[in-house]
Parts: structure tokens; C-alpha cells; sequence
């Protein structure tokens, strides 16, 4: 059996490669880049910018290899339909979701924030999923997308950590997918609330899945495609 080393234990590949996808959770410019919505709420987007070089090694890797590459965007259709109130009015923030931002109107579909950072651009032909929730699942296409590819095993990164990465785990892990996310290759604008999950994902066997770093999971795709 060909496995990646990870926590809590190896993690099991399975033996069609094919049955394999990474998944990168909203790499978005409004979330990442200098001048953004993000940096507009008070955080320290460099603490995101600095996964970039880790994702874009995993990308190249599955790509180089033929396996499934699909990433996530969080945003809504412009008359905000799919934004259930309840989303857009939370907090006390001074911009909320379908207003006027640094690069567009905030968490809208098609607006230059909403676009995934130039360093990942997805090619023609990648799956780009939009999702008006936290989840990946929830009211898209995912699950209709991993199954026409008979995907099992899901390598998992992107941002935040403790959001929209941890709720899809976990939306993944009850629908019977083997997830691994990826140390380096996930991060939040909170540090502690990144080692909170990575530690809930592995807690108890896995109850959720595996951690591993981008070295491991590349050594371990070398040895398995």
C-alpha cells in the first residue's frame, strides 16, 4: 500500500490514482492581496500570502501528474439572492457583503476581488467551484463533480483554516472522503486558531482526517503516480 507520512497515522492512497484530488479553498485576491477586503478588516493578509509558494508546489505536482485539480471561490451572484440576510448583516463591520470594496463590491461573483490570485490561476478546463457558503458542499456542485470522477481521496488547502477549510472537511468527512489537509498549504489570520484545527482534524485517530506537510505529501505522490 502506498501511503503519505502523516499525523495521526499514514495516510493510505488509494490505488488508482485517479481517485485523487487536490482541492485549493478560496485563494482569493480580496482574502490575500495587500489593499483587500481582508487587510480592510484589520488582518494581516501576509500571514495568507505566504502558503502561496506551497499550494503553487502541490498545484504543479497534480498537475504535472494528470490528477484532479479544483478550487473553491466564497461569493454571491450580484443581486445577492444566494446571500441569506443573516450572512451579510453580521458584525460591526463598516463594509459588508455586496458593498463597494478596495477591488470591487465585496464577495460578489465576477468582481476583481472575487478572483483567485494570479499565482493560481486556474487553467482551462480546471474545475472552479463558487460557493455562496463556509462549506464547498453547500449548494454547489462538488459532490456531483467528485463522484462523476469517482473521486475517494481529497488533498486539502487553502484558506482560512478554521472556516471555510475546516467546515469542508468536515462536510467531506460525512460524505465518506479521506481527507488530508495540508500543514503549510492552509493558514488563517489567527495562528492559534489554525493549531486549534489542524489538531481537531487528527484528534482521536482522525476523527475528521490527516495533517501532513507539502513535503510529505509530494515524496508520497512521487512513489504513488
Amino acid at each position: 500500500m502506498t501511503v503519505i507520512a502523516a499525523q495521526p497515522y499514514d495516510y493510505p492512497l488509494p490505488v488508482d490514482s485517479r481517485r485523487i484530488a487536490l482541492v485549493i479553498i478560496d485563494m482569493q485576491r480580496d482574502f490575500l492581496e495587500p489593499g483587500g477586503f481582508g487587510e480592510a478588516l484589520g488582518n494581516d493578509v501576509s500571514r495568507l500570502l505566504a502558503i502561496v509558494p506551497a499550494v503553487k508546489q502541490l498545484q504543479d505536482a497534480f498537475r504535472a501528474h494528470g490528477l484532479m485539480v479544483i478550487q473553491t471561490q466564497e461569493g454571491h451572484c450580484p443581486d445577492l439572492a444566494d446571500c441569506p440576510p443573516s450572512k451579510r448583516e453580521r458584525g460591526q463591520s463598516n463594509l459588508k457583503i455586496g458593498d463597494q470594496g478596495p477591488m470591487g463590491r465585496i464577495l460578489v461573483l465576477g468582481e476583481p476581488g472575487n478572483a483567485i490570485i494570479p499565482d493560481l490561476k486556474p487553467k482551462p478546463g480546471e474545475t472552479v467551484i463558487a460557493k455562496p457558503g463556509k462549506g464547498a458542499f453547500y449548494q454547489t456542485e462538488l459532490e456531483e463533480v467528485l463522484r462523476s470522477h469517482a473521486i475517494s481521496h481529497l488533498i486539502v488547502t487553502g484558506v482560512t483554516t478554521e472556516v471555510c477549510v475546516q467546515t469542508t472537511l468536515r462536510e467531506a468527512n460525512d460524505r465518506g472522503y479521506e481527507c488530508l489537509l495540508v500543514e503549510d498549504a492552509t493558514e488563517s489570520y489567527f495562528p492559534e486558531f489554525k493549531q486549534a484545527t489542524l489538531d481537531m482534524v487528527r484528534a482521536q485517530g482522525g476523527i475528521v482526517g490527516w495533517t501532513a506537510t507539502t513535503e510529505q505529501v509530494l515524496a508520497g505522490l512521487k512513489t504513488f503516480v
